[in-house]
């Protein structure tokens, strides 16, 4: 037995590769399926069941192109009914492989239709791929379709939690979702784990009934990113293949001739960014979560245009955002010159506590549990898409420079990105954030 997990950090998530005795099974496919195509070619693996754990609510899968080009048997939950071809998978169903056994379990929690797979050699379970039920320190939350049907979800997990626990000790555990991930209820800790560690170290096995386990799943709820609201059905009904990532370059006139929704997307180094951006562009520099950010920051249907660097990867950037469903990317500016531009300034945290005075605007764009863990004394708050969405919260004085903070510097560059399109003097803490800066303040009175 062989397992090669193929990790998309951005979105916080494995796809796997099981693979016995030259036969494989592809587990959890996201919607770019040529890495995982290439390496079972690689290996000269024939590819014989691809496998979906549950209608995924933060990507696009890539299951029906991944089956239909290795043909494949598709299998899916038997809640799922998704509008296209697959095998449903029944509760305890075995589902025979040739020389090892597929055997669903139902594990609803963080969807109904949610199934996990258990996977048996000469009748023995040796692998488990739970999805978004028992991860590693954690359980995928119950509340991303919507929080009225929360608690139940949540009390539907701990059974499932529990059904996959009482598997032996040595069954390796392969989750879906992993740190990084807002599928996720907790912090996920590492990516894979064991039955037996987790039944001795997950919180969750720690519970004692179904509402304290509900109760642990929503006590902090995290956000949930815009883009999640469109995955689930897509995931339903189907998506076209991926399309190659091949994004013309334009002109800055050219911007004149698109629809009024188009969205201006800067993807270059956020030191290149602070010396000048085109107005109304958000500034989201190019790394893992670049897709994830932008599909939480702009209308999931808008037309994209990017702005790129002479090295920026842009069919990098377009893979992310095809991973969840945004294909309607036009083109790419790579020449600025005589173009009006916007920007703002980018200072490490000596110089950033240098510009401070007591006048100074604080604003503090991290999420509520991250504020929660680490308080900035004096800071205004409004979480980075409710800025993007709402503006400056009250107290704010737009006629006066605004000294952003986050957690590292990446979400502080987009706000500032927000604020000078405005017309707003934004200044951005660089490489550091709120826990290097707050032993530099003066106690909130």
């Amino acid at each position: 037995m062989r397992v090669d997990p193929f990790r998309t950090p951005g979105l916080g998530d494995q796809t796997y590769l099981w693979t016995h005795d030259g036969v494989g099974v592809l587990v959890d496919p996201q919607r770019d399926v040529d890495r995982f195509l290439a390496v079972a070619d690689e290996r000269d693996v024939e590819i014989r069941f691809v496998l979906e754990t549950h209608l995924h609510n933060d990507y696009v899968s890539g299951g029906v192109e991944a089956a239909r080009r290795t043909g494949a048997e598709l299998v899916v939950p038997a809640a799922a009914a998704p509008a296209y071809d697959h095998l449903p998978a029944f509760h305890l169903e075995a589902i025979g492989g040739g020389g090892f056994d597929i055997r669903p379990l139902h594990t609803p929690g963080h969807t109904p239709e949610h199934t996990s797979y258990v996977m048996l050699i000469d009748g023995a379970p040796v692998a488990v791929f739970s999805g978004g039920s028992l991860l590693v320190a954690s359980a995928g939350r119950p509340d991303l379709l919507g929080w009225a049907r929360a608690r139940s979800l949540g009390r539907l997990q701990y059974t499932s939690v529990r059904r996959l626990a009482a598997l032996p000790d040595d069954v390796a555990l392969y989750p879906t979702h992993g740190e990084g991930s807002f599928c996720t209820a907790s912090n996920a800790g590492r990516y894979t784990s064991t039955i037996g560690d987790e039944r001795r170290t997950n919180p969750v096995l720690q519970v004692d009934s179904a509402d304290a386990m509900a109760d642990l799943l929503l006590a902090r709820p995290m956000p949930i990113p815009s883009f999640y609201a469109h995955m689930g059905p897509s995931n339903t009904l189907g998506v076209p293949d991926m399309r190659s990532p091949v994004v013309p370059t334009m002109s800055v006139a050219a911007l004149d001739l698109f629809p009024d929704d188009t969205r201006v997307i800067d993807i270059r180094p956020r030191s290149v960014q602070a010396g000048g951006l085109l107005p109304g562009s958000l500034a989201i520099e190019l790394t893992d979560d670049f897709g994830s950010w932008v599909g939480w920051l702009t209308p999931h249907d808008a037309p994209i245009v990017l702005v790129a660097g002479p090295d920026d990867d842009v069919a990098e950037a377009a893979t992310q955002l095809a991973r969840i469903g945004v294909d309607d990317v036009r083109g790419v500016i790579r020449e600025l010159t005589g173009a009006q531009l916007v920007g703002f300034t980018l200072l490490d945290l000596g110089g950033f506590v240098a510009d401070l005075d007591a006048d100074a605007q604080l604003l503090d764009v991290r999420m509520a549990s991250e504020r929660e863990e680490q308080p900035l004394p004096g800071a205004h708050e409004r979480f980075l898409p409710d800025l993007v969405a709402e503006g400056l919260p009250p107290g704010i004085d737009a006629g006066r420079r605004v000294h952003i903070v986050c957690g590292s510097g990446r979400r502080a560059a987009i706000a500032a990105s927000v604020l000078a399109s405005g017309g707003i003097e934004a200044v951005t803490l660089d490489r550091d954030g709120a826990a290097e800066l707050t032993g530099h303040l003066a106690p909130a009175a």
